[in-house]
């Protein structure tokens, strides 16, 4: 990829971050990992072809232009937290995305949406989700780690936090957040 190319990418990927609150790349891959769907898949669900789910993935598009999509794109994102939380069993959640597949009308994403458990409560991993993405918007990994490197010193706690949720694996932050809980 040459530097325009390179360039063009990244501003796809930035107007995405305002659009959508998130690259999109990271948005698919967050459904596909949490639905236990390829890429194929998840584009028929979106009622995408697949060209383009990869294209607006690589950065290579930065808008999706149908409202429906976007809508499906909501829909899915709600029904991963409710998968995650364990109010929907796989199986239900299969049956859900065909119903969502079929789904018209338009919607907005929005960055305050949050998916949350069947007593109203935000799920962990949503919670540890929107905490990974306000650190990672204003710094990079690297970055991450370098603070808490600099923190650990006199703020040990505040270091690991930066290096477990900053920089680190979903599935770890939670699993580091659950057993703190005990």
């Amino acid at each position: 990829m040459d530097a325009a190319q390179q360039e063009a990418t990244a501003r796809a990927r930035e107007l995405q971050r305002n659009w959508y609150g998130e690259p999109l790349g990271a948005l698919f891959r967050r459904l596909i990992d949490d639905l236990g769907l390829n890429q194929a898949r998840l584009a028929g669900v979106l009622g995408l072809s697949a060209p383009m789910l990869s294209q607006l993935m690589s950065g290579q598009r930065a808008k999706i232009g149908n409202p429906a999509v976007v809508q499906r794109v909501q829909l899915l994102q709600d029904l991963a937290g409710q998968v995650a939380d364990g109010s929907v069993s796989a199986a239900e959640a299969t049956e859900r995305m065909e119903e969502i597949k079929k789904s018209q009308g338009g919607s907005v994403l929005s960055n305050t949406t949050q998916t949350t458990s069947s007593s109203g409560a935000p799920t962990v991993k949503r919670v540890v989700r929107e905490i990974q993405s306000l650190l990672r918007s204003v710094a990079a990994a690297g970055d991450i780690i370098d603070a808490a490197d600099t923190l650990a010193p006199t703020h040990p706690e505040l270091a690991e936090f930066l290096r477990v949720y900053g920089a680190g694996r979903t599935s770890d932050a939670v699993s580091h957040y659950q057993s703190h809980q005990n």
